[in-house]
């Protein structure tokens, strides 16, 4: 069983064993924008979903906090988004990664998502801290390019359905209990940046407190398969 461990602003830790693992899809708050974005890549071969938004079981051991995602190809990329950890002390808030495989992507969204790691950040608020400025946070990814790095995610947390969303529909679940991992979905990518880059980035800002938490790490190809 995956235990993550979060630093929080008073410099306290909490660890959490994580039990379940959930990746929103198709979650923006704007749902014209979703279904013109679900039109998009239905033009690239990805299979819509039968609803909006979307959940999708993960298996919970792909919740990490690494420096390194290995993969088997070269088409596969991160997904800034935010993160929300249940544990026996409340529900807190930080950023992730969601590497996805692009190639597996086109045969079914729910697989791609548990061929790769959703990647954590180290630390974390507690969202009742956070809550009444939540829109204002400032959600960002970058890829590392020959030239250094390029911005390919710039939006905020206003444009994602709001984390008490998700906290209802895991009510309705019952699954709103301590070991729960829900990560947010995405935000648009900046067109023209090569996603299926060696290094990813992520960062979620506060402009009301100053704070960031980041998560970076390297993509590492396997070796390739013999037989």
């Amino acid at each position: 069983m995956t235990t993550l461990t979060f630093e929080l602003p008073d410099g306290t830790t909490q660890d959490i064993q994580v039990e379940r693992l959930l990746n929103a899809g198709y979650a923006g708050r704007e749902q014209d924008e979703v279904q013109a974005h679900i039109a998009e890549l239905a033009e690239l071969g990805v299979p819509g979903p039968s609803t909006t938004p979307a959940l999708y079981p993960v298996s919970p051991y792909l919740a990490q906090q690494t420096d390194s995602v290995s993969v088997q190809h070269g088409k596969t990329s991160g997904e800034a988004e935010w993160a929300l950890v249940i544990t026996d002390h409340g529900v807190l808030l930080t950023v992730a990664c969601d590497h996805t495989d692009r190639a597996l992507e086109v045969h079914g969204v729910a697989w791609s998502k548990n061929a790769s790691p959703d990647v954590l950040g180290r630390a974390a608020w507690r969202l009742d801290d956070v809550r009444d400025h939540l829109d204002d946070i400032v959600l960002r990814g970058w890829v590392r390019t020959e030239s250094g790095e390029e911005l390919i995610q710039d939006s905020s947390l206003g444009a994602l359905l709001s984390p008490d969303y998700w906290l209802d529909v895991l009510d309705g679940m019952g699954l709103r209990e301590p070991g729960t991992v829900l990560i947010s979905g995405t935000v648009p990518m900046i067109h023209g940046v090569d996603q299926f880059a060696p290094a990813w980035r992520v960062e979620m800002s506060d402009p009301v407190t100053g704070r960031a938490i980041g998560a970076e790490y390297e993509v590492v190809p396997m070796p390739a398969p013999i037989g």
